[in-house]
Order: C-alpha cells, then sequence, then structure tokens
C-alpha cells in the first residue's frame, strides 16, 4: 500500500486495488481482500481504486497507443473494476451498474468518457463540486437527476434499505427519492439497497455515510457476494453476539424473527442509526411489538412519511441548542450592562492598542461573549433551556443516563465525582498511577486511599494496568477484616496514557459479586472517541455498564449466580477459600447496583475547546443516592463564569460525532495502523525504531493468544481480542521503542521532533514516544512523519557511523523498577494490615512551616540508608509519567529515591531541587 497517498503505478508491489481486493476464481464477482497495511479501510481502498482509475484512464485518454497494455484482462484497471463492482453495492450514488458502464466504455474504446464519469466519483469522494453537466447520454433521466444532485450543497447522508427487490424496483424506489426531494429540506439522502441480512452488517461496518436503515420483510439471510474471509468473519461475530429479543407473542414466522435479529444487530453495532420497519400485513399487530426497535412501523405506500421521517431524525442529530443559541445572542442587538467589559467587543473595538485580538480571534468570538445567562442561553449551574437540552443530547450520544459539561478540564470532573460519591473515612481504591487529579480529590474529601498497584514496565520506564486479579485480593482482603462496608468506590484510568484499554464489563461484573453496592469511576480521559466505533465502543463505562443491567435483568444470569454461590460458599454459609474466588469468573448477583461514572477529556480525543470536558452517568441509584450531592458538588467546583465558547464547542463536537463519528473513528484507527506498518516494513525504519505491541504492553497471563497488532490481521482479529483479552492496547496510539537511536525521549521529542521538524507528542519515557493519532489526522500528516522518521533514522545511522571508536560511548544511568506504594506510615495508617491511611491529615500538616523540612536527595538517601523512615509532607509527581511517585503520609524508601535520582524529565511537581524533598518532622 502507498503510503504517501499519491497515485500508485501498476504492478509494483504495494501499487493499488490489486493489494487490497482480487477477482474470485471461477466466479463472475470480485472477493474482497485485505489491504495488508490496512485491514479494515474500505474507505481507503474505495478511494485508492477510483483514484487509480483516473489515473490509469487519463493514460489510456492522452497517450492510448502506448498504454493500451492497461486493460489486459489480468491488469490493474480490470482488477480495479471488478473490485468496485463489489464495493458499490453498499454504498449510495453510482452503485454496480455505473461501474459495469465504465467497463463497457473501456471496452470500446471510449476512454475520454469513461473517464468523465470516473472523474465524477472521485470529485465526490473529494467533496468537490462538479460544474460541468454529463455530456454523454448514458442512463436515464433518473440517473442524470442524480449526477445534478453533486451540484447540492446541502448535507446528504446515506439511507440503507434491506430488501430483496429486482432492479427496477431499485430504481423506482430512487426515482420517488428524488421526486420527493423539496428546495426547503435542510438534508437530502440517497438509498442504499442491499438483499440480505449479511449485506447489511456489511454496508453498516463500512460505509459510515449510513445514519438509517429501513427493514422490508422480503430480504434473505445470507449473501451473494464474495466477501473476503475478514469481512465474513466479522460479520458472523456481530450477527452471533446479539440474540434476537422476544418476537411477537402471536407470531412466530420466520420472517419476523429475521426482522427482529437484524434490528437488533444493527443497533448494536451503530446506536445512532434510525429504523424503520416498512411492513404490509398485521402492520397493526407488529406496531406494538416491535416499537422498541424501530422508530416507526410503515406500509409501503407511505413514502411521503418516511421521507418526513428521516430528514426529521437526522435534524434531531444536527441540533445543536446552545451553539444555536449562542449564535442568536451574538446577531443580536444588545445594550451591555454587566461586568463583562470585552462583551460585545465593547473593551476591544474602540482600543487604539488591543484591536489585533479582534484582528486575530474574530469579532464573533467577541460577540458571543456574555456573562448573561438569559435570553436563551441559559445557565450552567441550574439549566433548564439550551444547556440542559445539549447535555440531555450528549448522553444520548454517549450512551449514558445524565451528562453534565465541564468547562475546566477533566481534572474537575473528578474532584466533582468524587465529593459528590465519598466521604470523610470511606475508603475509595484507587490505581495508585492515575491522573494526579484522582489523589487531590481523595485528600480533599478526605477518603481514605486503597491504593492499587499496576504492572510495571520496567523497559519502557512506565505502567500498564491493575489487573483484576489484584482488584478481586483486595477487595477480598477487606471482607476478611470485616471492613467492606468501608469500600466505597473503585477509580481506574481507560484507556491509560500509553493506549492499555481494561474490560470494564468484567472488572465491574467481578467486583459487584464481592460488593454489590460498589461505585465505580473510570477516568476516560483520553477514551471519549470509543464510544463511536462497534468494536471500541464495548469497552466504554456506559456501553459495559448497559450491557451489564442488561445481563443481570435475565434469568439466564440468576440461574448462574445461583450455582456459582453453591459453589462458593460452604456448608455453614461462610465464603470458600479466596483461591476459590480469584479462580472462577465471578458472577454478580442480580440485586447488585449499577452506579457507574465516567469522566472524559472531550477536547483531547474529540472536537471541542481545550478544558472542554465531560461527566458521563449510569447510575441506577442516582435519584435516591447521588443527585442531590452530585450539584451541590458540581456547584462547588464549576465556576459561575463558566466559558461560553467551550460550551458551544462541546455542542457542535455531538454533532459531529453522532452524524460522522464512526468514519473519523475508523480512520483514525486505520492510519494509526498503516503508521505502525510502515515502520514494521521500511528497512531503516525497522532497524532503528520498534513499534510496541500488545505482547510488550501486556502480560501473557492478562492477555490472549491472538496477534500482537490485531487490527493489522483485520477487523475479525480486532473484535476478537477486544471481546475476550483481559487488557487490549488502543490501536490509535503507536509507542516507539527508540533506544538505538541513542537519545532519550525527552531529547528525541523535543531536539529532534519538534525544534527540528515541527512533529508534536504528548508523552515520552526514558526510551520510549508515544504517537497518537486523532479523527483530525490526515494520511498527509502520517506520510509526513514516516518522511520525518526516516530523516532521523539517517541521521543517527550517519551519527554512529561517524563516531570516533576510541572515544568510548558514556554510560547510560540504568533505570531502576518503577517503585511500588510503599506505605502510609503509623502515623496516618488506618491499621497494620491494610493499605488504606488518612492522606488529608497528612497534607493539612504538611502545609504548617514548622512541620516541614526540606531535604536533599543525597542526605535523604542517607538517612533512609542508617534506617530511618521519612515521611512525604506533598505530592511529588515527575511529568512525565505524570503520577504521584509521593503522596502525603507515604513512607519514603530507598526504591524511590533510586527512581527519583536517574529521572530526567523537565518537570517534576512537588519537588523543587534547590532545596530537596519536603518531609514532615517528626511529631
Amino acid at each position: 500500500m502507498a503510503i504517501t497517498g499519491s497515485i500508485p503505478l501498476p504492478g509494483a508491489d504495494a501499487a493499488g486495488p490489486s493489494s487490497q481486493i482480487a477477482p474470485a476464481h471461477g466466479s463472475s464477482g470480485p472477493v474482497l481482500e485485505r489491504d495488508p497495511g490496512m485491514p479494515s479501510s474500505t474507505w481507503r481502498m474505495r478511494s485508492d481504486a477510483w483514484e487509480y482509475l483516473r489515473f490509469a484512464v487519463k493514460r489510456l485518454v492522452y497517450g492510448a497507443d502506448e498504454n493500451t497494455d492497461l486493460l489486459a484482462a489480468d491488469g490493474e484497471i480490470q482488477r480495479s473494476l471488478r473490485s468496485l463492482e463489489t464495493v458499490e453495492m453498499y454504498w449510495a450514488g453510482f452503485g454496480q451498474r455505473y461501474v459495469i458502464a465504465i467497463g463497457e466504455l473501456l471496452e470500446a474504446g471510449d476512454y475520454r468518457t469513461a473517464l468523465e464519469r470516473i472523474g465524477r466519483v472521485v470529485n465526490r469522494l473529494r467533496g468537490d463540486t462538479i460544474i460541468d453537466e454529463p455530456r454523454d447520454e448514458f442512463g436515464e433521466d433518473q440517473d442524470r437527476a442524480e449526477f445534478a444532485s453533486d451540484l447540492d450543497p446541502r448535507p446528504r447522508f446515506e439511507v440503507l434499505v434491506i430488501d430483496e427487490t429486482t432492479p427496477g424496483d431499485r430504481d423506482a424506489m430512487r426515482a420517488e427519492g428524488l421526486r420527493l426531494r423539496s428546495a426547503a429540506d435542510a438534508f437530502i439522502y440517497e438509498f442504499v439497497i442491499v438483499p440480505s441480512a449479511d449485506d447489511a452488517v456489511a454496508a453498516i461496518l463500512t460505509n459510515p455515510n449510513i445514519l438509517a436503515c429501513v427493514v422490508r420483510p422480503g430480504f434473505s439471510e445470507r449473501t451473494r457476494q464474495r466477501l473476503s474471509r475478514d469481512l465474513r468473519e466479522t460479520i458472523e461475530l456481530a450477527r452471533a453476539e446479539v440474540a434476537p429479543g422476544p418476537a411477537p407473542s402471536r407470531s412466530s414466522l420466520a420472517s419476523v424473527q429475521r426482522v427482529l435479529g437484524i434490528a437488533d444487530t444493527l443497533a448494536a453495532l451503530r446506536p445512532e442509526l434510525d429504523l424503520y420497519l416498512m411492513a404490509g400485513a398485521h402492520i397493526e399487530d407488529l406496531a406494538g411489538a416491535l416499537t422498541r426497535r424501530f422508530r416507526r412501523v410503515f406500509r409501503r405506500e407511505d413514502q411521503l412519511e418516511l421521507h418526513l421521517s428521516l430528514l426529521r431524525r437526522v435534524s434531531h442529530l444536527y441540533d445543536t441548542p446552545f451553539f444555536t443559541a449562542i449564535q442568536d445572542h451574538a446577531r443580536r442587538p444588545v445594550g451591555v450592562f454587566h461586568a463583562l467589559p470585552v462583551a460585545r467587543g465593547g473593551s476591544v473595538v474602540s482600543s487604539k492598542w488591543i484591536r489585533d485580538l479582534a484582528d486575530f480571534y474574530g469579532l464573533n468570538l467577541l460577540l458571543a461573549e456574555t456573562s448573561a445567562t438569559s435570553g436563551g442561553l441559559d445557565s450552567l449551574l441550574a439549566p433548564v433551556g439550551a444547556i440542559k437540552k445539549a447535555q440531555d443530547l450528549a448522553a444520548r450520544a454517549y450512551g449514558a443516563k445524565h451528562t453534565f459539561f465541564v468547562t475546566n478540564g477533566t481534572s474537575t470532573a473528578n474532584k466533582i465525582v468524587h465529593q459528590a460519591l465519598v466521604a470523610p473515612n470511606d475508603v475509595v481504591m484507587v490505581d495508585r498511577n492515575c491522573h494526579k487529579s484522582h489523589h487531590h480529590a481523595v485528600m480533599l474529601t478526605g477518603a481514605r486511599p486503597a491504593y492499587l498497584e499496576a504492572y510495571p514496565l520496567n523497559d519502557f520506564a512506565f505502567y500498564g494496568a491493575v489487573p483484576l486479579d489484584r482488584i478481586k485480593q483486595l477487595l477480598l482482603d477487606y471482607r476478611a477484616q470485616g471492613r467492606l462496608d468501608e469500600v466505597r468506590m473503585i477509580t481506574l484510568t481507560n484507556c491509560t496514557f500509553d493506549g492499555i484499554v481494561y474490560d470494564p464489563e468484567r472488572v465491574m461484573a467481578e467486583c459487584l459479586a464481592i460488593k454489590p453496592d460498589l461505585v465505580f469511576l473510570w477516568d476516560e480521559a483520553w477514551f471519549a472517541f470509543a464510544a463511536f466505533h462497534p468494536v471500541t465502543r464495548r469497552r466504554t463505562a456506559m456501553a459495559a455498564a448497559k450491557r451489564l443491567e442488561q445481563r443481570l435483568g435475565s434469568a439466564a444470569h440468576a440461574t448462574a449466580y445461583r450455582e456459582q454461590q453453591a459453589r462458593l460458599t460452604s456448608a455453614d454459609g461462610s465464603p470458600a477459600p479466596d483461591a476459590a474466588w480469584l479462580e472462577e469468573r465471578l458472577i454478580p448477583s442480580p440485586d447488585a447496583r449499577i452506579r457507574v461514572y465516567a469522566t472524559q477529556s472531550t477536547h483531547k480525543t474529540l472536537t471541542a475547546l481545550r478544558q472542554g470536558s465531560m461527566i458521563h452517568v449510569y447510575d441506577q441509584d442516582w435519584v435516591r443516592e447521588a443527585e442531590e450531592p452530585f450539584h451541590e458538588a458540581y456547584m462547588t467546583h464549576t465556576s459561575t463564569s463558566p466559558n461560553y465558547q467551550i460550551l458551544s464547542s462541546l455542542d457542535i463536537g455531538r454533532r459531529q460525532v453522532e452524524l460522522e463519528g464512526f468514519e473519523l473513528v475508523q480512520r483514525q484507527l486505520d492510519l494509526a495502523t498503516s503508521l505502525a506498518q510502515a515502520i514494521a516494513r521500511h528497512p531503516l525504519l525497522r532497524r532503528t525504531f520498534r513499534v510496541l505491541t500488545a505482547h510488550d504492553l501486556v502480560p501473557r497471563e492478562n492477555r490472549g493468544d491472538g496477534r500482537p497488532m490485531p487490527l493489522r490481521d483485520g477487523l475479525s482479529s480486532m473484535w476478537e481480542a477486544w471481546a475476550h483479552d483481559e487488557f487490549v492496547v488502543d490501536p490509535s496510539r503507536i509507542t516507539i521503542e527508540i533506544s538505538r537511536t541513542g537519545v532519550d525521549g525527552d531529547t528525541f521529542k523535543h531536539e529532534h521532533l519538534m525544534d527540528r521538524y515541527g512533529i508534536q507528542v504528548n508523552k515520552t519515557s526514558r526510551n520510549t514516544v508515544l504517537f497518537m493519532t486523532n479523527i483530525g489526522t490526515s494520511r498527509s500528516a502520517i506520510a509526513y512523519l514516516i518522511e520525518v522518521l526516516v530523516k532521523l533514522a539517517e541521521r543517527f545511522e550517519e551519527i554512529q557511523a561517524q563516531r570516533d571508536p576510541d572515544i568510548p560511548l558514556p554510560e547510560e544511568a540504568e533505570m531502576p523498577p518503577l517503585p511500588d506504594f510503599s506505605s502510609f506510615s503509623p502515623g496516618y495508617a488506618t491499621d497494620a494490615v491494610l493499605p488504606d491511611g488518612d492522606m488529608r491529615a497528612a497534607f493539612f500538616r504538611g502545609q504548617q512551616r514548622g512541620a516541614v523540612e526540606h531535604v536533599r536527595l543525597a542526605d535523604l538517601s542517607e538517612r533512609v540508608a542508617r534506617g530511618a523512615a521519612p515521611v512525604s509532607a506533598g505530592f511529588v509527581t515527575p511529568y512525565p509519567p505524570g503520577f504521584p511517585v509521593l503522596v502525603p503520609g507515604q513512607v519514603i524508601t530507598a526504591e524511590v529515591l533510586d527512581f527519583m535520582a536517574v529521572l530526567d524529565t523537565r518537570e517534576i511537581h512537588g519537588y523543587d531541587p534547590r532545596r530537596g524533598f519536603r518531609i514532615l518532622r517528626e511529631q
């Protein structure tokens, strides 16, 4: 695959569509084959195939005598046409007949007309406007109307129709859709018509433009297309995972069961899709039974009602209540008599000295500034209008029961949730290497942290995630000591900065089996995008909470729970030994409560201004237990003057992910995979860099037997891993090991990537650099990064080749093992058995000048060597990695000091190298 995005030449090893799709031998149709570098990139394969056709046919137009060999039966053009004939079945607009017609034109030698038609497709894929009317006489009036619709600037979407139809029926349906279009419609749509349930799943997995689906009972189950092994396996996984719900009580018709099955499958894969049923006989009986799955049920003659329903539903997705309100406010003439001089540009546009503020940011920014909460703008602290509606729409998009906007980052979001849910002396089980805001929140609430240790990745100087058996063991330890009732909440980071992702459903289920009322806070600061892809969504907190709630309500689950409890409970009613509880995959009681919170830095992975974050809630006890304290905590930490631009960006970013999130996330994952593949295949790059995989980042006992980078083997491989492995690695994050460059991560980041080439990255460790793709990453950006890495690899090899062998290399400081949390000192530990302690008391004592002394690293090391146990007076947080190495009240050990001695990070919060560590004086 050509990584740079240029048009590949025919016959090259990695050229064009032949490396992605090949004809089926002995078959009239093509077989979709994976692109080795981009296994799930149908969007890229389709685009490249059309681009290649344009390139090759242009050569025929302008040099036919020299290029007739391009039309050979086994050549790139024919392979591209055969592959597109299948692919275009799943996309609207042109279709299989259009591809066949292009082939016929080429066979007849009419290369110029063929080139014009190919150009129309390429222009649409690029989003260009087609100015010229088609000059050929292809097709009927309907086809010419479809070409003319490309001139329409209105946003367009596609509607999937599942029905076994004749070509004539399909033409009639498309013609009716064109006829119903009105100049007053805000959007336009086109139909994608497939004959089977398999084809329907293939279509919604490959075509992100589909936003609605019309099911007609006449479809068949299996496809007649020759699909690739990966796509076939993915379809089977998707359909097997979703068991159809109960059929209408008075009917067990096979057609009804097929309708139920495909509806449930499509809803699970793409919950943003609107589903409609178009039935004939017994429509009244079906309507009541199937309404839960379908937005509406129509008869076939109700085309106008269907048309209006499709447009209205998309208008609901498109709606941005607060962004619209702030636009209306900016356009409205007002008189400003409140405390905000910058509002309406009052203090700026009349100034002789700061007019460049308006020049740089634009007048709209100032017109939208106000401290008013009336006139349709609403109040963030007590929303009842536009903000309330915007938050409700966000809850729908992310699968939450409630969603709250936060305008000062996820650090504040975490503090809000902690304050709302825990009280002084409650025990909170916290991942020790989670973001520092959780540690600060625990201190502020007066809760007692019981730190969980993630597995260390000492070779790369950062931590992984907390294995489930450690979490279960700590809960069992509290149960054994009779203190399980004190444990209130568990806080974990999903996914970690380095991309390690938990299985939240399994973690919550097994923890609830030990403590049925445990509250969960999932820090998903880096995982907001995951809600908008069928595979990654399952590992988000909100999706896991919904699935767990559904599972706990089933009869099969209740039976399994009773059977397991019989095994785990002795005859006298006491629990079996811990070993039995650790070995089994625990099943929670059907009466367990689902209380799940997720905080997300929307601005980190989706479209939002900096500090734009959200809190998502899926809490069965919200009204009884959490609503009032949550609102109190929200008012405690939320400014009474929130930034309206941040709120607007959260609102419009939600619109984007509901309408095109699947496409953007799939592209993000594909581009990251292509980067990893390029490094692995390029001879120079693989000598210099190494891409870390799940086999490097997840211990063998915490992952399955799958491939190191599952997405490189296809979507079905990724699906299997994400469905079953304890930990998986987010494929949008590529961690590169750079030991062979001879420089450390911080130097590589600043001096080579940023200063020399303008490549910006967030995180490094001593010998790794993390590259993150996002929904804004382009193919050109990936190509540029690869180009830069090649230049750097050449530079490092040249430096090493020129090195004087008589001058020894400087000895690299050996990195000690990452330090575990030692313990709270006896003065702050709750007891001598369990790990929790009173961090708040230690923190506030550490704020008293007379209670603290500063000790340099060398002197402190000597004290520890003599047997002293100094106690930290505050937080010490190297950044990166960004987790506290020391917290207030913690015993400072030799392991911590050895780690600090070799750190080469530029930022260490809470540590002054001139004065040393802050430690508590002995009382």
